[in-house]
């Protein structure tokens, strides 16, 4: 099967050894976003809103690259370093993601990169 690297300056490069995103067959694997600016390649300023929807936004950068939008959306995973942004977490995302919602996962964790609050990754299927 062949593997095609998924790549857009419309989100912010990868930070490690890793791609934004990579397709293989009719299955994208979007790498986890925090809320870097594409721009500035900074952490967004300001509160958990502003970190979750660039958080969300570029998701849907890589996505649209990939050819695809959030609403081939299959699997959410999102990494919070404080569960407490939970119901934040959802009101945003239901704007991001049509019905009917993707499976999803939100996990706890201790500290995320460059001190980001919130992290997520996500499957999509395009077939």
């Amino acid at each position: 099967m062949n593997r095609t690297i998924i790549q857009t300056d419309k989100a912010p490069p990868a930070i490690g050894t890793y791609s934004q995103a990579v397709r293989a067959g009719d299955t994208v694997y979007l790498s986890g976003q925090i809320a870097l600016d594409p721009a500035t390649k900074e952490l967004v300023s300001g509160d958990i809103e502003a970190e979750i929807r660039r958080v969300f936004e570029n998701l849907k950068a890589v996505a649209e690259a990939a050819g695809a939008t959030l609403a081939h959306a299959v699997k959410v995973n999102i990494y919070l370093t404080d569960l407490g942004h939970f119901a934040k977490v959802n009101e945003l995302m239901a704007r991001y993601f049509p019905l009917p919602y993707p499976a999803r996962a939100a996990v706890g964790v201790a500290q995320l990169p460059r001190g980001a609050r919130v992290e997520a990754e996500c499957v999509l299927y395009l077939g």
